[in-house]
């Protein structure tokens, strides 16, 4: 895994917004495999039934994780918390989620605990809460989430199901200063068949690569998502606030050129969860809508809109497992507040 750059494009654009910022992310991967040496990619077949595969992830607000970067002491931290625990050393990493910064970090964290990166991860993109995760969906039990901070602390949490995951590490998130490390089902390679989605890192470095030397950056992307372009035009309103360890906020998108006249309007929590224009929905999550700069098609995250930006906004269908309902209960519109009944994005765009 030695292609940081390209895996850093993509998982910047599979984050739709979220999962921090991807440079603080790429500056770490490069270090530790200069220092440390290649992390090799594997997939799930290569791994014995017993080996422990550890999903890790930043935790909190994109807006603090960009400034309170991680240190090498916390995934050691929380290796060795899984060693106590299981009684051996785990076998691999997983980015539990591919999206921005913690679709790239795991290469850092892989190659300080000298361990291969598995070609999977749990979301396909990039969601704000805990239980957001294809291992909730599949029915495995969250009964274990180890944490780390940069104070040094490692905590410990039994949660009886999902939802108490997410809401005891939230709490412990934000005590932390709203940015930690966390591992979260820690599961054998045979329980993680099935219940992880596989070759997602290899999808963020195909998504990386498309751009490179492309004539049209933004049409080549647009093409190998499959993704339908919701607008392009000019970030004329950004209002966004850290609150309970989340950033959540507004984008506006008054459109430029053949959009002119039209605005857009992204509502975001770490992630953009809703584009809506003249009060019709135009895509939702758990779609992914990524926010990209008109003439690099490089990604824009949340906590980097800035008025006046030219941009254009991308929406494509999610994972078939978000589609399911115990997928659409866990991280459709409903569950983060919108009275919304879920339409597929293709179908949302399908008149333009």
């Amino acid at each position: 895994m030695s292609d940081i750059a390209a895996l850093a494009r993509g998982c910047a654009v599979l984050g739709t917004g979220g999962g921090g910022d991807v440079r603080t992310g790429s500056l770490a991967a490069l270090r530790a495999v200069r220092e440390y040496g290649e992390v090799p990619l594997v997939e799930l077949a290569d791994l014995p039934e017993d080996a422990l595969v550890v999903p890790l992830s930043g935790i909190g607000a994109p807006t603090v994780s960009h400034e309170m970067i991680h240190s090498e002491d916390e995934p050691k931290r929380i290796a060795e918390e899984v060693e106590r625990l299981f009684g051996r050393r785990p076998s691999a990493i997983m980015s539990s989620e591919i999206g921005g910064s913690n679709g790239v970090a795991p290469v850092a964290w892989a190659a300080q605990l000298g361990l291969p990166l598995l070609d999977a991860d749990g979301m396909g993109r990039a969601f704000p809460e805990v239980q957001m995760v294809s291992m909730y969906v599949a029915g495995l039990p969250a009964d274990l989430v180890i944490m780390s901070d940069v104070a040094g602390n490692v905590v410990t949490i039994r949660p009886v199901d999902g939802l108490w995951s997410e809401r005891l590490a939230r709490a412990v998130c934000v005590a932390a200063g709203s940015h930690a490390l966390m591992a979260d089902y820690v599961l054998t390679a045979a329980r993680a068949r099935g219940a992880v989605i596989e070759g997602t890192v290899t999808r963020a470095l195909e998504v990386g690569r498309v751009t490179e030397g492309a004539a049209d950056p933004l049409r080549a992307l647009q093409d190998r998502l499959g993704a339908a372009r919701l607008i392009t035009g000019k970030l004329t309103d950004v209002e966004r606030r850290t609150t309970g360890g989340f950033v959540r906020g507004t984008a506006t998108i008054d459109g430029t050129g053949d959009d002119r006249g039209r605005r857009l309007a992204l509502e975001l929590q770490n992630e953009n969860l809703v584009a809506i224009e003249n009060g019709q929905v135009r895509a939702m999550v758990p779609d992914l809508i990524t926010v990209v700069d008109t003439e690099t098609a490089a990604a824009v995250q949340t906590e980097s809109l800035r008025y006046g930006q030219r941009v254009t906004v991308l929406a494509w269908p999610c994972d078939p497992l978000w589609r399911t309902p115990k997928g659409l209960e866990t991280a459709g519109p409903r569950a983060f507040g919108y009275e919304l009944d879920y339409i597929p994005v293709e179908e949302l765009t399908a008149h333009g």
